[in-house]
């Protein structure tokens, strides 16, 4: 527990691909999977919030337990961007569906923000997405406020357009920036 002389510790992290959001590997036994601690070596900080092991972007990792549970709690609605590449040529009807939001099996979504977007400038992926010579692919950006398990990806899927690369870009006010996959700056 913190007292009020300590100061509190905020910073803001690129997650790459692979990487669990966690500091420890609770798998099986044996496990090699790369963890936060391959990245960030400073005591105290803990993940508000998860990002998928198949994902990359925006982290926010912090000593304020208050800011923590406002950012990774479904309640307070924190927005969160992300930049999905998707299977196909997205259409207008997917994109108006999104916005209404979607019927998934765990319940209906909020309304998300969606539209098209031309292919960002990032880093590459290691690995790289599967490519197929005879699928087009395309990107959205989507901002969603709530958080469920693997959300972002259900609504592509349901509208058909299954992701095959989903970078978080940013948490409410906090974006990615400069920041390249592994790095983290305190905030």
């Amino acid at each position: 527990m913190q007292t009020r002389s300590e100061t509190l510790t905020t910073i803001l992290f690129n997650k790459p691909f692979g990487v669990l959001s966690q500091f420890t590997d609770k798998g099986t036994q044996g496990s090699t999977r790369p963890t936060l601690s391959a990245y960030i070596d400073l005591p105290g900080v803990y993940p508000a919030g998860r990002l998928d092991r198949d994902s990359e972007g925006l982290m926010i990792l912090t000593s304020d337990g208050k800011l923590q549970a406002r950012i990774a709690d479904p309640k307070y609605k924190a927005p969160k961007t992300y930049l999905a590449q998707v299977e196909g040529t997205v259409t207008q009807d997917a994109l108006d569906r999104l916005r209404a939001g979607v019927i998934l099996r765990d319940g209906p979504t909020r309304p998300a923000k969606a539209r098209a977007v031309n292919p960002p400038t990032l880093w590459d992926r290691d690995p790289p997405i599967r490519v197929r010579k005879s699928v087009p692919d395309s990107w959205l950006e989507l901002t969603i406020a709530e958080g469920r398990n693997r959300q972002v990806r259900r609504m592509t899927a349901h509208v058909g357009f299954p992701t095959l690369r989903l970078i978080r870009m940013s948490i409410g006010d906090w974006s990615l920036g400069d920041l390249a996959p592994g790095q983290w700056r305190t905030v």
